[in-house]
């Protein structure tokens, strides 16, 4: 997985902290100091905290972000796809990884928040993880993924699944720790995204990513949410400070919609923002924070798709299939072929949608990573 430590989140600063603890304020990030002596958790008990793994102390301060917690990022850890499902082996697990984290790549600690271990053991990733996950205030600003360091939660799985899928132990656990999640920080089973949806990269892998609908059912169920409380679309929302493919789809859009001098090149880049501030002013759409695509910027840019159909939209959605797991039949034309709409039609199915190969609202919101109301009743 490709990350970064430190990625600034700019949003709103709150000045609350966490306890009785003393805070000094970084950037939009609250810093403090590592706890001594932290306990394991009494509400999860079932998640192996950093003291009990065996966890470095981190190289500096752990930092508490004052955003809003939004969503879940999954992802896989591109590491073995192991037999060894014992605690031990996931108690070295979490070792591997601080220390790959740390002495490679250079940052303050394991980069993710949680790890999901092959054989269903939950473990703390960066340390205050589980502290913050009990308080379920503010988060543990971390590495897992630039632009939503400091408003996601990031949630490692051990194995690599480009074509194989997780064990069941470890699906079982990520739903009860996603429960977890979303209970704490008040967040529903749509506010589950994979890595790629927000970064240039193969991580959650094809094959997790095709189980992604099943994980955020189970764990709509398991919160006691009717489906019919799922709003019709959650979009990506991505912003400024987010790049990768779900932002060069906008981009094909933007220049479809007439701003030609954007570049169609995944970066989100400060030449967007006149663009997209401009785009929703002319929409009535109440212009956002940083450029978020919010789902009526999205709703008004996506153009329905159909047989015949050509042009920037149509590479858009063979782009996004290309890169999602039908690199093998569709190719960036621009023209909305036969082997388009079978995948199309592919995608419509993994998330319950009627298989017309139209490409609707709901289907662009599916293409482009999101999660639609009729995914929960597949």
């Amino acid at each position: 997985m490709a990350i970064h430590e430190h990625e600034v989140d700019r949003r709103t600063l709150f000045k609350a902290g966490l306890g009785t603890a003393v805070a000094a304020v970084v950037g939009t990030e609250i810093a403090f100091p590592v706890a001594a002596g932290a306990t394991p958790s009494p509400e999860f008990p079932w998640i192996i905290d950093c003291d009990t793994w065996g966890a470095r102390p981190p190289s500096s301060p752990i930092q508490i972000t004052g955003n809003t917690t939004n969503k879940i990022i999954l992802h896989h850890m591109a590491f073995p796809n192991v037999t060894d499902y014992s605690r031990e082996h996931a108690v070295q697990l979490a070792k591997d990884c601080q220390n790959l984290h740390m002495d490679k790549n250079g940052w303050a600690d394991t980069g993710q928040h949680f790890t999901v271990s092959r054989g269903g053991y939950v473990l703390e990733g960066r340390h205050r993880s589980l502290e913050t996950l009990d308080a379920g205030q503010h988060q543990v600003s971390a590495a897992h993924c630039p632009g939503e360091n400091g408003n996601a939660i990031g949630i490692e799985n051990e194995g690599t699944y480009i074509t194989e899928t997780p064990p069941q132990a470890l699906l079982d656990s990520l739903v009860e720790l996603c429960v977890a999640v979303c209970q704490k920080f008040r967040l529903n089973a749509w506010d589950i995204f994979g890595h790629w949806d927000f970064y240039t990269t193969d991580c959650p892998g094809i094959a997790f990513y095709a189980q992604f609908p099943q994980v955020r059912t189970r764990v709509l169920k398991a919160l006691g949410v009717p489906a019919s409380a799922a709003p019709a679309r959650r979009w990506p929302d991505i912003w400024r400070f987010v790049d990768g493919p779900v932002v060069e789809v906008a981009q094909y859009l933007l220049v479809n919609a007439g701003y030609t001098d954007l570049a169609i090149d995944g970066v989100f880049g400060f030449d967007m923002n006149p663009m997209v501030a401009d785009f929703q002013t002319a929409h009535g759409i109440p212009v956002t924070a940083d450029c978020t695509f919010d789902t009526a910027t999205w709703e008004a840019l996506a153009p329905v798709l159909y047989q015949d159909a050509t042009g920037l939209p149509v590479q858009a959605v063979q782009f996004m299939l290309a890169r999602k797991g039908w690199a093998d039949t569709v190719s960036i034309t621009g023209a909305y072929d036969h082997t388009t709409m079978k995948a199309v039609q592919d995608v419509q199915r993994l998330h319950g949608l009627r298989p017309t190969g139209k490409v609707d609202l709901s289907t662009w919101c599916a293409v482009v990573g999101g999660t639609v109301r009729e995914s929960f009743a597949a």
